[in-house]
């Protein structure tokens, strides 16, 4: 810790500083002064000189024309007035291909005291964007490989261990991208390049295979445990497709042996009629009754004079 009063180009006099905490310890004077070509200018206090969360004071004494003046100060809190050092060996690591992750350390000893800000910037921005972290990481989610970015990181004490506005300074800058001149981030940009023009897509179609492979296999053992139904629909496809039903073409079957199953006999018309009855008309043995046989005729009897003639047609 260090309490500073002015420069030698402001100050015509020496001044001396004491100290002490309330109801802790008697006044004591700064051992270690800060000094200006001989002039003190500040007070610089160890580690061990320093006790957080109990009020502080000091006054300082001015030696002028052999007179001593007593400047008081008022009661502080110290935790409420640290400002850290600048965070320090900031380096980017590529979690995946588009997202960044930023690590940086801190010479502050309590680390769970500290919270952080972050700025960063393309080259292609034109204002700064900043987040508040808590710890000693920050993830950058989307990044543009046709752009290079800039990363700032300072730190101030959090409200768990004081109350205070008091930024460190901002770090030494990190650059990644396009452009970026450190060597650790080109070697990172081959590694992600190598791995997305060449390990994915052959990762890609090695898994892809195996999937065809299991497919296949699958499907064997599935026809073997579930057959399939026959479908005998599709053996006529081509008979009603191709020859449009002709099924002496679809079997290829001969025309002569077609011919020979088609009938080739004839049967005559066979005329049955009717005689015309005459008057004169006796049969040639006499009077008997006789049955007569008359081709086209139906049978009965029928009377010619005195004589009854009988007949069956056939």
């Amino acid at each position: 810790m260090t309490c500073t009063w002015g420069s030698r180009e402001t100050l015509t006099t020496n001044f001396s500083l004491y100290y002490w905490y309330e109801n802790r310890s008697p006044v004591v004077e700064c051992k270690h002064y800060l000094q200006d070509q001989g002039v003190s200018v500040g007070c610089r206090f160890n580690q061990s000189e320093i006790v957080q969360f109990q009020p502080f004071r000091v006054r300082v004494n001015a030696s002028l024309d052999g007179k001593t003046l007593e400047i008081p100060s008022e009661r502080m809190e110290l935790q409420d007035l640290v400002k850290p050092e600048a965070p320090v060996n900031l380096t980017i690591h590529n979690l995946s291909s588009n997202q960044l992750q930023l690590t940086w350390s801190s010479p502050y000893p309590k680390a769970q005291c500290l919270e952080h800000a972050v700025k960063y910037k393309s080259n292609k921005d034109t204002t700064w964007t900043e987040h508040k972290v808590k710890g000693e990481i920050f993830s950058f989610p989307s990044v543009d490989y046709e752009k290079y970015y800039t990363f700032y990181v300072r730190s101030k004490i959090n409200s768990y261990c004081g109350s205070t506005q008091l930024w460190s300074e901002w770090s030494v800058p990190v650059v990644w991208g396009n452009n970026a001149t450190s060597e650790g981030t080109a070697e990172e940009q081959l590694h992600w390049f190598w791995i997305h023009t060449v390990l994915i897509p052959i990762t890609s179609c090695l898994l892809l295979l195996v999937l065809v492979i299991l497919l296949v296999r699958m499907e064997r053992v599935w026809v073997i445990f579930m057959p399939r139904i026959p479908n005998p629909s599709k053996n006529f496809d081509e008979l009603f497709i191709t020859h449009k039903g002709n099924f002496q073409e679809w079997t290829g079957v001969p025309k002569d042996v077609v011919e020979s199953f088609k009938p080739n006999y004839n049967e005559s018309v066979c005329y049955v009629s009717e005689l015309p009855p005459k008057e004169s008309y006796e049969p040639f043995w006499g009077s008997t009754d006789q049955l007569l046989a008359v081709p086209g005729a139906s049978a009965g009897t029928r009377e010619h004079g005195p004589h009854k003639n009988s007949y069956v047609g056939a």
